[in-house]
């Protein structure tokens, strides 16, 4: 199977996270950013990601992808509990994260971005979302008041570093593409029950985290 998708996006990671759980190979496509004839060929619109499915059919939307993959190869290990608190703290925190995170992905040498044309169209299209890029940068300190407490409202829902509610769920699909891409901001502090389920889920997953990148 081939997936479609971009570095720095969180559904694209959703996607990713289930084919390293369970162990299964399959092909990493990192489309341009730019690159809106390939989605629009494959689905009709431009999103990622995108599974092209063994008998070479295409399926967008994370979930979607997520439930087909546990479902169908090999043994089910996602439960679908999803506790009222966590989908809170997702809400919450999706509420302004972007603000941190796109200023920097653009600065951070991924692969959707390795053409300055891919930057151009990137940055036109998020400014109409979250406004000037820097003037969004200079504001990380504001933001991060605010995230810390969040980070650490977060640590009481953490029953175990290796899964979020003790086993894996649908909590560790919305929950860790959200940590893992805060690691590029470098002022974060995680607290240490974060920090431990950030690497140890990143390990599981396979999905690189980004602190090598911070910005």
């Amino acid at each position: 199977m081939k997936l479609y998708a971009y570095d720095h996006c969180p559904f694209c990671v959703r996607a990713r996270m289930i084919f390293g759980l369970k162990n299964l190979p399959f092909e990493l496509v990192m489309l341009a950013n730019d690159d809106e004839a390939t989605p629009i060929g494959l689905v009709g619109k431009k999103v990622v990601p995108i599974l092209i499915k063994e008998d070479g059919t295409a399926m967008p939307e994370s979930l979607d992808i997520v439930h087909y993959v546990d479902e169908h190869f090999g043994e089910k290990i996602l439960s679908e509990q999803l506790r009222s608190e966590v989908e809170e703290w997702v809400k919450t925190v999706g509420r302004y994260y972007n603000h941190l995170l796109i200023p920097r992905f653009v600065k951070m040498d991924l692969a959707e971005f390795n053409t300055q044309s891919a930057v151009d169209y990137f940055i036109k299209k998020k400014t109409e979302a979250i406004g000037d890029f820097q003037q969004n940068l200079d504001e990380t300190a504001n933001y991060l008041v605010r995230l810390h407490q969040d980070l650490e409202n977060l640590v009481p829902l953490i029953k175990s570093a290796s899964a979020l509610n003790g086993k894996l769920s649908l909590e560790d699909i919305m929950v860790f593409p959200m940590l893992r891409n805060l690691t590029c901001v470098r002022d974060i502090q995680f607290p240490p029950e974060v920090a431990a389920y950030l690497k140890t889920m990143s390990k599981q997953s396979g999905v690189d985290l980004y602190f090598d990148k911070a910005i």
